[in-house]
């Protein structure tokens, strides 16, 4: 854990009482999240009872991510991105709050609850870009990579134990219990923001700033080789190779429609991924983060095609294992390349890209996989997908030199390991986003 091995690099956490802090906050709010997705989703089936109703929280919680996360963009790179988040989190906060509350008081208006839904993750995707540029200010640079394995590894966490946490306090205490849980989570995450060091985005050009507000993210991306062929890959990964829509039919046609085996493809990936991110210390530590980003998309779209060319369950397993662990590894090393690439004063926009692309490529990708499935047959699709989608990761690094070459920064010398952000007086006790 502490050497130069493959195993999870702790240096962040080691290192920063502020990203600790803030990566344990982070930790439940996920976990937090995770709980009430299942009391949403629990509530309105037995408000509706229909397939729509519950596809409509997909919807609203779309809509309100696409929508809010490009004006939290804006706002990270006008303001002082620890305000913007810390104003946001207060508002996840009040939606839990009154989750909590139609619950105790026994709503049956399925709007009511929608609207709640459709203002808490307003909220979130409001603060999600100024939060995604913490790390880099919080972190030395050849650190960052770390730091965000270690968010990805709560994350996969929360995933793992947050519904089966849901089940137990639904069943036992019903949907209030579930939504306060919700609210106490939330609560911790803001405490671990209050105490934040002042984040102001860093001016470029006219001292005014009016340069800088009049380039927006998509400018600054499409303007980078690395931007763009980062986020391409991204995008080819998950708009051409997205499989979960797909279980339920693979399920139902190879394995009897059994809801164990269904469970098992889902926790197959969130174990993969937390795997990847134990052993994350064998790429944070890499400089070639364009090279692993493609090598490991490219190693996401072939498990998958493995996946869909059938054999036994644990073969299938093992395939969405690997996908997982891909997946992991791509993410890490994308998202730390577009946060130090991208200048201090694009990061809130170019985050709100990042962003969108992280909401839109799944679901879309989703939604193909449904269309050519419903048109074929779900092995088609999965093989057909995953192999596109390695094509098209191929056509990136063939095309995009600057990608295959970048490099992260080398270790900063070890003078003064504080990042600047750190350093100001008022912030030597706070804690991480």
């Amino acid at each position: 854990m502490k050497g130069r091995g493959g195993f999870i690099d702790t240096r962040p956490l080691r290192g920063s009482r502020p990203f600790r802090d803030l990566w344990i906050g982070s930790l439940a709010s996920q976990l937090g999240g995770q709980i009430a997705t299942v009391a949403v989703l629990a509530q309105v089936w037995e408000l509706t009872g229909s397939p729509v109703g519950t596809g409509a929280i997909g919807l609203v919680t779309g809509v309100a991510t696409l929508l809010f996360g490009l004006v939290g963009g804006t706002l990270a790179d006008a303001v002082d991105r620890r305000t913007v988040v810390r104003v946001s989190t207060g508002g996840q906060l009040l939606a839990a709050a009154g989750l909590c509350a139609q619950a105790l008081a026994g709503n049956r208006n399925v709007v009511v609850l929608l609207a709640l839904v459709a203002t808490g993750a307003a909220c979130a995707a409001l603060g999600a870009p100024a939060r995604r540029t913490f790390p880099v200010r919080l972190l030395p640079a050849d650190q960052v990579a770390a730091g965000l394995a270690l968010s990805n590894i709560s994350f996969q966490a929360a995933m793992l134990a947050g519904p089966a946490l849901a089940g137990l306090v639904i069943a036992r205490w019903d949907f209030p219990a579930a939504y306060a849980a919700q609210a106490v989570a939330v609560a911790l995450s803001m405490l671990s923001v209050i105490r934040l060091p002042p984040m102001r985005p860093e001016r470029t050009g006219a001292p005014d700033g009016k340069r800088r507000a009049q380039r927006g993210g998509w400018r600054i991306v499409l303007q980078r080789p690395t931007l763009w062929g980062a986020m391409a890959t991204d995008l080819s990964a998950t708009l051409l190779a997205m499989p979960i829509a797909l279980f339920p039919l693979v399920n139902e046609a190879r394995f009897g429609g059994d809801p164990r085996t269904l469970g098992f493809f889902l926790s197959a990936v969130a174990v993969g991924g937390i795997t990847a991110g134990l052993l994350s210390g064998t790429v944070t530590r890499r400089r070639r983060a364009g090279l692993v980003q493609l090598t490991a998309a490219g190693v996401w779209g072939l498990a998958l095609a493995g996946f869909g060319l059938g054999g036994p369950l644990w073969l299938a397993l093992g395939c969405l294992a690997v996908a997982g662990a891909a997946d992991t590894v791509s993410v890490v090393t994308r998202s730390a390349l577009v946060q130090l690439e991208t200048p201090d004063a694009y990061r809130g926009r170019v985050s709100s890209v990042e962003h969108v692309i992280g909401v839109a490529g799944p679901e879309l990708g989703n939604f193909r996989g449904g269309l050519v499935a419903s048109a074929t047959s779900a092995p088609f699709s999965l093989v057909s997908g995953g192999l596109t989608a390695t094509l098209a990761i191929a056509v990136v690094a063939a095309v995009n030199g600057p990608l295959r070459a970048y490099r992260t920064p080398s270790p900063a010398p070890t003078t003064s390991s504080a990042p600047a952000a750190t350093a100001e007086p008022a912030s030597a006790s706070a804690p991480p986003a």
